[in-house]
């Protein structure tokens, strides 16, 4: 689209193109947060974690916990890498299952890429 400017007295053309291939903002890659099984963290636990770090309800919880138990894994959030790392890591900070004497602290987390 062309259109006319004044500037100083005299009409100068602008011309607006299309953005570039280059100029074309992308969305960012999302990352799913993972929960990983143990056998030193109750039901409970997991429960109470996934609500207080991920506002999960507890139905879905369960849930998760559930899927953890019997496959070694649950996606428990997906989002940016940045707030996948701080998740994970809010995970592994949470601290240990009180309700198990062994338990030696939190429960395990990777991230990996989105599919």
């Amino acid at each position: 689209m062309i259109t006319n400017t004044r500037l100083g007295g005299t009409a100068q053309p602008v011309v607006e193109t299309e953005p570039s291939q280059d100029e074309v903002t992308r969305l960012a890659p999302m990352w799913n947060v993972v929960l990983l099984d143990d056998d030193d963290h109750s039901y409970d636990y997991v429960i109470e974690m996934l609500g207080a770090l991920f506002h999960h309800p507890r139905e879905k919880a369960y849930g998760m916990a559930k899927e953890v138990d019997t496959t070694g894994r649950v996606i428990v959030l997906t989002t940016s890498c940045e707030q996948a790392e701080f998740k994970r890591d809010q995970i592994h900070a949470y601290g240990k299952d009180d309700r198990i004497p062994r338990c030696a602290g939190s429960m395990s987390a990777t991230i990996e890429p989105a599919t």
